[in-house]
C-alpha cells in the first residue's frame, strides 16, 4: 500500500476493521471458552476485559496509526518511532512484533482457513451424505494428516486469492472484500442461529430442544469469577477476537486522513465484533451440539478451548440430519462464514507487511503482495506437513498468543507514558464524532496498563504457561510416563514431535530476528536518505 492510498469509504473502512477483528476464533472458540470458564459467568469478566483493555486498545492503536500516517509511516516498526523521543531509538524495535505477528499467524492461519473453503466444497457436493459420525470425523484426521494431496491444493488456492486481493489494493482490493463478506458472514449466521435456536426436540432425531444448549452456554457459574485463570482466559479471549497487538489495527488507521474520526470508528468495529461473537457465535455451535448429542458430550469436546472438533469433526454430520438440499446450505453457510470470517482478517494481516515493503524499500503494491504471499507460503509449509507434530499450536502460541500480549503491553506504555497521554488524548478525540467518556483518559494511562502488565506476568509463571512451554514440561512429562509404561513407540513418537516442536521456535525466532534487521537497513536508509 502506498502513502498515496486511502479508504473509499467510512463504511468500507469500519466493515474492513471489523473483518480484521472477526474471525474463526468468534464463532469456533468463544463458545467453547465460556462453557469452560463459567458459562454465562464468563461474560462478567469478558466485557470487564473489553471495557478496561480492549475498548482502549483500540482507541491508541487507531489514534497511533492516524498519527503515523500523517509522516508516511505505514508499519508498526516506524509508526512507534515517530511518537517516541528521537533519543529512544529501539522503540523501532518494538514495532517488528508488529510485523512478525502478522506474517507468522498468517503462516498457520492460511492454512485454518482453506479448511473452510474444502469444508464448503464438501459440503456443496455432499460428501458427507450418508457417512456416520465417525466417518465424518476421520475425514478431519485423515485430512490434516495429508492423507491426499487436496489440502495442499486448498492451502495454495487459499493463498494465491489472499495474495490476489492484495495486489488490488486497500478500497479496489480489502475493502471490496469486506463489503462482500462481511454481509454474507453475517447473513450466514443469522441463518444458522435461527435454526439452532429453533431447534426442536425430536426433530430430525435431535434430542434436545436448541434453547437446551443456549441456557447450558449461559447458566452462569458465578464461583468461577474467582478463579484468576478465567480472568485470564477472558483477556485472552479479548485479545484473540478484536486483532489487538498485531500491528494490523495501526496499519489500516495509518491510512486515514489527519482529521478523519478514529473513536467512533474504534467503537463501531469494536461493538460489531462483540454483536458477532456474543450474539451470532454463541447461537451455532452449542445449540446445535447440545441438541443432537447433550450436554455431556458437547462439555467433553469443547474441554480443549478450541472448538475444532465440534465445528469440523462433528457438526458436518449433524447437518446431514435435516436432509441432503438442507444439510447442504447448512454446511455451506457455516463453513462459508468461516472462511468469509477467515479470509477478511489474513488480508489484515498481509498489509503491515506491504506497508513497510513500500515505505523502506520502494516495493510496488503488486510485488509487495506476492512477496508476502510467497513468505507466508514457505513460513506456512511446516504447519501443513507437520500439523499432528505440535508446529501448528507453537505457531498459534508464540505468534497469536505471546507476541500479542508482549506488544499490547509495551505500546500503551509507549503511548500512555512516553508519547504522553495529554498529547495521546488529543490524538484519540481530534475530530471525533463522539464524545470519548473522559474516564478512558485514566483507564489507558493507569488500568489498562496494569491489566496488560498482570497477564503477562500470570501467564510467565502460571502452570503451563511460557516458562514451562519453554522447558516442554507437558511433553516431558508425558514421555516420562510412557517410559513408566514401556510404551516406546509412544515415546520415540514424543521426542520426534519435541524435535518439531523446537524447530517451530527455532525458525520463528529467526524471522523476528530477520524483520529486526530489515528494520535496522531501513533506519540506515533513512539516515542516509535525510528522512531520519
Amino acid at each position: 500500500m502506498s502513502s498515496k492510498e486511502s479508504w473509499g469509504s467510512r463504511v468500507g473502512l469500519v466493515l474492513a476493521m471489523a473483518g480484521n477483528a472477526v474471525g474463526l476464533g468468534n464463532f469456533l472458540r468463544f463458545p467453547a471458552q465460556a462453557i469452560n470458564n463459567g458459562g454465562g459467568a464468563f461474560i462478567i469478566p469478558y466485557l470487564v476485559c473489553f471495557l478496561l483493555m480492549g475498548l482502549p486498545l483500540l482507541f491508541v492503536e487507531w489514534s497511533m496509526g492516524r498519527f503515523g500516517g500523517q509522516y508516511g509511516d505505514h508499519s508498526t516498526p516506524f509508526i512507534l518511532n515517530s511518537m517516541a523521543p528521537k533519543k529512544q531509538k529501539l522503540w523501532k524495535y518494538v514495532g517488528v512484533f508488529g510485523i512478525f505477528t502478522n506474517l507468522a499467524v498468517a503462516a498457520y492461519y492460511c492454512y485454518l482457513e482453506s479448511w473452510t473453503l474444502s469444508y464448503v466444497w464438501h459440503s456443496i457436493s455432499g460428501s458427507f451424505h450418508g457417512q456416520t459420525r465417525e466417518q465424518v470425523g476421520d475425514f478431519f484426521n485423515q485430512y490434516v494428516s495429508l492423507g491426499t494431496s487436496e489440502p495442499v491444493i486448498f492451502w495454495v488456492i487459499c493463498l494465491t486469492l489472499n495474495t490476489w486481493i492484495l495486489s488490488r489494493g486497500l478500497s479496489g482490493g480489502v475493502e471490496r472484500a469486506a463489503k462482500i463478506g462481511m454481509p454474507l458472514l453475517i447473513m450466514f449466521g443469522i441463518f444458522l442461529a435461527v435454526r439452532g435456536v429453533t431447534l426442536a426436540a425430536g426433530e430430525s432425531g435431535a434430542v434436545n430442544d436448541g434453547t437446551v444448549g443456549l441456557n447450558f452456554l449461559w447458566t452462569p457459574k458465578f464461583e468461577s469469577i474467582w478463579d484468576f485463570k478465567v480472568w485470564l482466559a477472558a483477556a485472552g479471549q479479548i485479545f484473540f477476537t478484536l486483532s489487538v497487538g498485531m500491528g494490523s489495527i495501526q496499519c489500516y488507521a495509518s491510512y486515514l486522513r489527519q482529521r478523519d474520526d478514529v473513536a467512533l470508528n474504534a467503537m463501531s468495529a469494536g461493538w460489531m465484533n462483540e454483536f458477532v461473537e456474543v450474539c451470532l457465535g454463541a447461537a451455532i455451535l452449542i445449540p446445535i451440539g447440545v441438541g443432537y448429542l447433550g450436554i455431556d458430550q458437547v462439555k467433553t469436546m469443547v474441554a480443549g478451548g478450541s472448538g475444532f472438533g465440534l465445528g469440523f469433526q462433528t457438526l458436518p454430520y449433524l447437518f446431514q440430519q435435516w436432509g441432503p438440499v438442507l444439510a447442504a446450505i447448512a454446511g455451506m453457510a457455516w463453513f462459508g462464514l468461516l472462511f468469509f470470517a477467515g479470509i477478511t482478517s489474513s488480508l489484515a494481516m498481509g498489509t503491515p507487511i506491504m506497508g513497510f515493503l513500500q515505505d523502506e524499500f520502494g516495493w510496488k503494491r503488486q510485488a509487495s503482495a506476492w512477496a508476502f504471499g510467497f513468505a507466508v507460503m514457505v513460513l506456512g509449509l511446516p504447519t501443513v506437513v507437520f500439523y499432528n507434530y505440535g508446529v501448528f499450536g507453537e505457531y498459534d502460541y508464540w505468534a497469536g498468543t505471546v507476541s500479542l500480549v508482549v506488544f499490547a503491553m509495551l505500546e500503551i506504555i509507549l503511548f500512555a507514558w512516553i508519547f504522553g497521554m495529554d498529547k495521546g488524548w488529543k490524538e484519540i478525540t481530534r475530530g471525533a464524532d463522539i464524545r470519548v467518556p473522559e474516564m478512558f483518559k485514566f483507564i489507558i494511562k493507569y488500568v489498562t496498563p496494569v491489566i496488560l502488565v498482570g497477564v503477562f506476568l500470570g501467564s510467565l509463571f502460571s502452570a503451563g504457561g511460557i516458562i514451562d512451554t519453554i522447558m516442554n514440561k507437558a511433553i516431558h512429562k508425558q514421555i516420562a510416563a510412557a517410559q513408566a509404561a514401556s510404551d516406546m513407540a509412544t515415546v520415540d513418537r514424543l521426542n520426534t514431535q519435541l524435535l518439531y516442536v523446537n524447530g517451530s521456535r527455532l525458525l520463528l525466532l529467526s524471522v523476528f530476528a530477520g524483520i529486526a534487521w530489515m528494520v535496522y537497513r531501513a533506519q540506515m536508509k533513512r539516515e542516509r536518505t535525510g528522512k531520519a
